[in-house]
């Protein structure tokens, strides 16, 4: 054949499936613009140079490698529709004449325009918008923008060289296919999947008990640590449940309202159930990739938005005052509170309001209605550990500004992330009653900061608190801890002398105590979660860009397979309103399924994201609530407004 053939006819078949080409060359581009820009994140030096920069840098680092795997696995996924669209146009070519070489050839070329197209489009996008993506996390964390244009070479070349090897590898998945087949059945492969798939109730066991599974430790996991731990594993359940019930359960249901005779045999009923069952097994890994896409985008958008609208009240509950001392020894207490007054009269800065208190820590073990105390788990960071703070009765009164009274043997408790559900308390062999569980208790930045759960425990006077110090410290010995001492205070001084302050009581030789200010500590903070709520608003346009994009290809493939069928069911005397009663049925059954579960997934996983939010000291499960419900009705219109789009498509191509 001429040279040149093979091109043309390659921009010719790009040009004449436009309907399925252009809506795909649009996701490569913008893959390709995202990988760019995540990728070019991670390398700014401007990230470095900020407070918290080797995090956001390490942030974005994490981000590229998922933009990296989703690219490859839906890049692959969404390239599948088009090869199976178009198996009986190859079948057609096959028997023209065309050899499996020729046809490896056109399909080499096609991969090849829309590699070139993407690649340099979404370069070009890329760096383009490069600068505003930089910019805008700059905003978000509260950092100085920083003059110039930068761009990475690195990640230019990473970007071309990753999706050059991916296209080359869909090349080759694409004329696997199609060498694996001879014409009759590239011909027929619109058909493929026509006969009644058979129920299969072990699959569906199985992928209630993994949903079961998954559903109960997001539910009854109570420790902060072993919601950490068990996260991923009860993400991977509810994957693994959710393909499961879209693939064996949901047949198992249509062929069970199939039975139900008073549901089946209406009119629309009968066709959209007699017709999901039939496109079911195919479509089942599609709405399960929807089901999926869709949790990820809500349960990362709202998490993220949570930590970011409530980030005062996570500095707030990291640093309970402006400026918070913390000594180990009790017994310097005079001549560091001495010091610290020097250094705010020294530095002008003005107190308004202050407190402090006499406390004693350590860890212990969780033991049914009390904690064990061993030198062997005196650091521990394990699930069964809680960190237990006593303070006085008088110093709570003092700071809280209440009139609390404790008898002899009573304490009151506060919990920060885990709560203490018993009436009584075992400590070193003796048992105290629980008096009340409190609502509030006094800042402690350094428990707050910890991975384990604190259990804030008031006792009646300093005579029962030397008393537990005396017993842990025969238990842990060199490993024991002092009773120490909190000092904090708030000032309305203005933010150059608040820095002022800070460095000199940082600076100053004559304290024995370290210092937290929320000054130092709010930029790190700002940088961290504005640098999270950027990875989680980006990924999640990403995602949602991946399922409108499946959703769409899911119309067109199932359009294509349902004309025929729509076709006779008007030749055999079923009126074109019934037709499409079935098809808006049908639609709306299968497209809104996914939406519905992911509901559900994002529910059942809201009591496991608080408590890991509370690891982050985000305590207000209300914002999260309000947060979570506010996504997903966002979200829930965004899902409508690509039904109505891509329904009109599916119509459009039933009824022609």
């Amino acid at each position: 054949m001429r040279n040149g053939f093979y091109a043309k006819l390659a921009a010719g078949n790009i040009k004449k499936n436009g309907k399925t080409y252009i809506p795909y060359i649009l996701t490569c581009i913008v893959t390709v613009a995202m990988f760019y820009i995540v990728k070019s994140l991670s390398l700014n030096p401007g990230l470095s140079h900020m407070v918290g920069g080797n995090f956001l840098n390490t942030t974005m680092g994490l981000g590229s490698w998922v933009v990296t795997v989703f690219a490859f696995i839906f890049l692959f996924y969404t390239n599948s529709f088009l090869v199976k669209h178009r198996k009986k146009e190859f079948g057609i070519f096959h028997i023209l004449g065309m050899e499996r070489r020729h046809l490896a050839r056109v399909i080499g070329w096609e991969t090849f325009y829309v590699m070139i197209i993407s690649v340099i489009l979404g370069l070009g996008i890329g760096i383009a918008l490069d600068k505003v993506m930089f910019l805008a996390v700059v905003r978000i964390v509260g950092a100085d923008v920083p003059l110039g244009f930068f761009l990475a070479p690195e990640a230019v070349a990473g970007t071309v060289i990753f999706f050059s090897i991916l296209f080359v590898l869909i090349f080759a998945n694409s004329v696997r296919q199609i060498r694996g087949a001879d014409p009759i059945e590239l011909l027929r492969a619109g058909n493929v999947g026509e006969r009644e798939p058979q129920s299969n109730w072990l699959l569906t066991i199985w992928g209630l008990a993994a949903l079961g599974g998954g559903y109960y430790i997001a539910i009854t996991t109570r420790n902060p640590i072993a919601s950490v731990l068990l996260f991923f594993v009860a993400v991977l359940l509810v994957i693994a449940g959710t393909y499961l019930l879209f693939t064996a359960g949901s047949i198992a249901l249509l062929k069970t309202l199939r039975r139900n005779r008073r549901y089946y045999y209406r009119t629309k009923h009968f066709v959209s159930v007699s017709g999901m069952i039939y496109r079911m097994k195919q479509n089942a890994v599609g709405l399960a990739n929807i089901c999926i896409l869709s949790t990820m985008v809500l349960v990362m958008v709202s998490t993220t938005t949570s930590m970011m609208v409530g980030m005062e009240e996570i500095i707030r509950n990291r640093y309970p005052a402006d400026y918070v001392f913390y000594a180990d020894d009790v017994k310097r207490r005079d001549e560091d509170m001495a010091a610290i007054r020097r250094l705010q009269q020294e530095s002008g800065v003005s107190v308004t309001g202050e407190w402090e208190y006499s406390c004693l820590g350590f860890q212990g073990i969780c033991d049914g209605d009390g904690y064990l105390v061993l030198r062997e788990r005196a650091r521990s960071v394990e699930d069964d550990t809680n960190s237990l703070l006593f303070v006085t009765q008088e110093d709570y009164n003092r700071i809280m500004g209440t009139e609390k009274t404790l008898q002899e043997g009573e304490i009151f408790v506060y919990s920060n992330r885990q709560d203490y559900p018993y009436e009584t308390m075992r400590l070193f062999d003796r048992q105290y009653r629980v008096a009340e569980k409190l609502e509030d208790f006094i800042g402690n930045g350094e428990y707050e900061a910890m991975m384990s759960a604190t259990q804030y425990i008031v006792v009646p006077d300093m005579e029962t608190l030397t008393a537990l110090c005396e017993s842990q410290r025969e238990i842990l010995t060199d490993l024991a801890s002092e009773i120490g001492w909190v000092y904090g205070f708030d000032t309305d001084a203005g933010e150059e002398k608040q820095w002022e302050f800070d460095s000199a009581a940082r600076g100053g030789s004559e304290l024995g105590m370290k210092l937290e200010s929320r000054i130092d500590g709010r930029q790190a903070f700002l940088e961290i979660d504005g640098g999270l709520f950027f990875i989680g608003i980006f990924l999640g346009s990403l995602f949602i860009m991946a399922t409108v994009l499946i959703i769409y290809y899911k119309q067109i493939s199932e359009g294509y397979d349902d004309r025929n069928r729509f076709e006779i069911m008007q030749k055999v005397g079923m009126s074109h309103s019934e037709v499409k009663a079935a098809i808006h049925s049908q639609i709306v059954t299968v497209f809104f399924l996914p939406l519905v579960v992911a509901g559900i997934h994002v529910a059942a996983a809201f009591p496991l994201i608080s408590r890991l939010l509370a690891l982050l000291n985000l305590y207000n499960v209300g914002l999260y609530a309000v947060c979570t419900l506010v996504c997903f009705l966002v979200f829930g219109v965004m899902y409508i407004l690509v039904y109505a789009l891509t329904s009109g498509t599916y119509y459009r191509i039933v009824s022609r």
